[in-house]
């Protein structure tokens, strides 16, 4: 009798004595089992061309090699369409263990299918996405990326999620290799934790979508041309606004707006009136009959021009008030605070000029006493000073300035930084005022009388300006007045160069975000939007709404990766077989 046929490369022996009929138990031969015939008979299986017969199953190959036989040929084609009609599926492989080859430009990484499975959502870990990067006739995976990155793109995915930066890679490529490889958002922000970049806020969007247009208009001006145009317009309210404040301080106007014109002096009060004298040519005011003067404050050029401006600033911050997605968010915005304390004091100088007017007119027809005198020159004191809060307008501009916000985020970032530079001036403003000082007490002529007295000489002195009205005259005091330009010198060139680099940071962040909005498109969903990510990520999502039509069509046309590189490897290994 002939013994059973063994699988692809299996032989018979004949057992050694007593052993008949016994197989060998030793389970570590594993698929390469040999089976034994009864002793004296001495057959072994007919070669595979003798018979003609062969197994079917070629997984029984040891360790997945193919005999040299040309008659395998079939089998190895089969075997090739199979695992190529699986990872055009994205079915799992049988053995975990099973090793891929990875070609990053000429450089081979070796890895197991379990280490890159452990992030199924990435380029590397889902079969169907990273099936369109493979070569069949090299069997192996080939990016054409930068080399040096994948050393940590790979150790992301052994370390279980740690993601590090080589040292000689620069950001911007090692945060394009991020991308390419689809580590996923989490990873992205991560990363950009360790590097220490600021983490944005994000900005939310009101729910009506009534109120969100109203908000993208007024707080958005690239969103739409019409945000623009408002955009514009509230520029060119806030520069006018300005100009009136720098211009009505000048003497001419200043005079005209105390109600004096010019040739004409102030007379005496009388039955609370106020009456011009026509000037006489040695410039004293001359007699003549008395002509009550009205109130020159509500028909001021000046103040006309500011209230046009004020009814501006007004409507502009109750519509965003009101289209807010947050009320408290917008009120603990520090941009809204100025709006708010730049138009409080107009109303504060129109309540007061009303309440004189109105004192005026109840007022008894007496001469007004002295204690009138002083409370009222104490109410112009304080509007001078309300009135000078005005000039926080100007920070207005910042809403429209992207230079303006680069350095308002630099110095929000280097707040560390700045506490440090004032604390080391401090120091160096008690030691060196209380060094000079005390080489300057004995020389008559000194100029510094007190220890306070000097932190004007060892500030300007620290900072390098040298405004020259203080200066010591003794050896001892130059000594420590040289001592002290050193120290500050010091001082300042430690925290400049943290502050430097946040600067820097920021005005690249900014600029690349501008090349995005012009030269890249951004994905929204399934389709690639015109809007960067510039914008918040509610916002960005809003406004590629209107590119929601141009998905169906883009399904109709296109044809999936998965089906694609099966049917391309199908074809492959059928030639092959045929070949």
């Amino acid at each position: 009798e002939k013994p059973p046929l063994a699988g692809r490369g299996a032989q018979t022996q004949t057992p050694a004595a007593g052993g008949e009929g016994q197989t060998d138990p030793d389970p570590s031969k594993g698929r390469d089992r040999e089976t034994q015939t009864p002793a004296g008979e001495g057959t072994q299986t007919p070669a595979r061309g003798e018979e003609g017969q062969r197994d079917p199953d070629p997984s029984r190959e040891r360790g997945g090699q193919t005999d040299p036989d040309p008659s395998t040929s079939r089998g190895e084609g089969k075997r090739t369409l199979r695992w190529a009609e699986q990872q055009s599926q994205g079915c799992p492989a049988t053995s975990p263990s099973e090793r891929l080859v990875i070609n990053i430009s000429g450089l081979r990484f070796e890895t197991q299918l379990r280490t890159l499975s452990l992030f199924p959502d990435t380029l590397l870990g889902d079969p169907s996405r990273r099936m369109r990067f493979f070569d069949p006739l090299r069997n192996e995976y080939f990016f054409d990326r930068n080399r040096p990155s994948f050393d940590a793109i790979l150790y992301y995915y052994q370390s279980g999620g740690r993601l590090r930066r080589p040292v000689h890679v620069p950001l911007d490529i090692f945060m394009e290799e991020i991308r390419f490889y689809q580590l996923g958002e989490e990873a992205i922000e991560t990363f950009r934790e360790d590097e220490g970049f600021i983490q944005e806020e994000e900005k939310p969007l009101p729910q009506q979508h009534f109120q969100r247009q109203v908000w993208l208009l007024f707080e958005y001006p690239e969103s739409s041309g019409p945000a623009r145009g408002i955009a514009i317009v509230s520029v060119l309210v806030i520069l006018i606004s300005i100009v009136i404040f720098c211009l009505e301080t000048l003497p001419e106007f200043r005079q005209e707006s105390k109600g004096t014109p010019p040739g004409f002096a102030e007379g005496a009060h009388q039955d609370n009136q106020m009456f011009l004298l026509p000037e006489q040519p040695n410039g004293t005011p001359s007699p003549m009959h008395p002509s009550p003067r009205a109130s020159p404050f509500f028909t001021d050029p000046f103040f006309l021009i500011e209230t046009l401006c004020i009814i501006w600033f007004s409507f502009e911050l109750l519509v965003r008030f009101f289209a807010c997605p947050s009320k408290p968010e917008f009120s603990r915005n520090i941009m809204n605070i100025i709006d708010i304390v730049a138009i409080i004091p107009y109303f504060i100088t129109l309540g007061t000029e009303l309440a004189q007017e109105q004192q005026k007119k109840q007022q008894p027809r007496t001469a007004i006493n002295n204690n009138g005198g002083q409370q009222q020159a104490m109410s112009l004191a304080i509007l001078r000073v309300i009135r000078l809060v005005r000039v926080f307008r100007i920070f207005k501009l910042s809403r429209h300035s992207k230079g303006l916000q680069i350095l308002g985020k630099t110095l929000q970032a280097s707040m560390r930084e700045l506490g440090l530079l004032i604390f080391f001036l401090f120091i160096g403003v008690i030691l060196f005022s209380s060094a000079v000082y005390f080489a300057e007490t004995d020389d008559p002529e000194s100029l510094f009388t007190s220890i306070p007295d000097a932190f004007w000489w060892a500030v300007v002195t620290m900072t390098t300006v040298g405004y020259g009205d203080m200066y010591p005259m003794t050896i001892g005091g130059k000594i420590v007045g040289s001592l002290c330009a050193i120290a500050g010198v010091l001082t300042i060139a430690l925290p400049v160069p943290v502050i430097v680099s946040n600067f820097n940071y920021f005005y690249h962040r900014e600029t690349e975000q501008e090349e995005q909005c012009q030269y890249t498109h951004v994905t929204c969903g399934q389709q690639q939007s015109p809007f960067s990510d510039y914008f918040p990520s509610e916002v960005r999502a809003h406004l590629c709404e209107t590119f929601v039509e141009s998905r169906n069509l883009q399904g109709l046309v296109s044809i999936t990766t998965s089906q694609t590189v099966s049917l391309y490897l199908v074809t492959l290994a059928t030639s092959k077989n045929t070949g």
